[in-house]
């Protein structure tokens, strides 16, 4: 019963992130590797599990969603495929050479973490009209691949990068930028829980307690993380986020 709580309360916090800040992985996923499971193990439980709260984050930005240039839609392919390789990868990689490359993920994804609201504060003055060229284009797709392909095999942190692509591209409004990310991230870690499921790679006694405990985190926990504030929230991150890193250091 205490390791089903953590589980909960884990998945329940990263969903309150998540609907405020992004970055919930960075809870939920070093909790799975505490609570004795594999790191693949974890990592694919954990994305299993917490996909479900994508679906309440795509409603709340459908009016952005409708406004959206429907070229950009074109990303949504390098998201499935880039995604499902990742996945594939992820399945191939050795347990031991994975809980290796795990700390340094985290830090990765928190680095991420911590430079995402500079780069957002740039990305809205960024001048991106001359960007909007099929060329273009074709590069984003390229560089949706290779997100994609880090989002199936990792998954923290992909956001900050679709964020700079879709700027490249010549979105200036941030909460279009935000709204195509839901769709393409849901696209990346949606076939990469497909293929995990189907891989028998999924640990289920914690998959469905924390989804709905995601889920739950998403619509009650915004209300508490919204009256902290949104930098209160990224600081609490960014703390378990290298907490967790140097954890799994210290471990190793």
């Amino acid at each position: 019963m205490p390791r089903a709580a953590v589980a909960f309360g884990a998945a329940f916090v990263a969903g309150a992130i998540n609907s405020v800040a992004g970055g919930g992985t960075l809870v939920s996923f070093p909790a799975l590797i505490w609570l004795g499971l594999g790191s693949v193990a974890a990592n694919a439980t954990n994305t299993v599990a917490i996909w479900p709260g994508t679906v309440g984050s795509a409603w709340a930005y459908r009016r952005e969603l409708r406004s959206a240039e429907a070229r950009f839609l074109a990303l949504v392919a390098p998201s499935l495929v880039g995604g499902l390789l990742g996945a594939i990868l992820l399945r191939y990689t050795p347990s031991a050479m994975f809980d290796r490359m795990v700390p340094f993920l985290i830090l990765f994804a928190t680095l991420l973490f911590m430079v995402q609201e500079p780069i957002q504060r740039m990305l809205k003055t960024a001048d991106g009209a001359a960007h909007r060229s099929t060329r273009w284009l074709m590069g984003g797709m390229l560089f949706q691949l290779c997100v994609g392909l880090y989002g199936g095999y990792f998954g923290a942190g992909i956001g900050i990068l679709m964020l700079a692509a879709l700027s490249i591209l010549g979105i200036d409004d941030i909460h279009e930028m935000n709204s195509l990310k839901v769709i393409f991230g849901g696209a990346v870690n949606g076939i990469a829980a497909v293929y995990f499921i189907w891989a028998r790679m999924v640990y289920w006694p914690y998959v469905l307690l924390m989804a709905v405990a995601a889920i739950l985190g998403g619509y009650l926990g915004a209300g508490t993380a919204r009256q902290m504030g949104q930098r209160a929230v990224r600081r609490i991150v960014i703390a378990i986020g290298l907490g967790m890193a140097l954890s799994l250091f210290i471990r190793r």
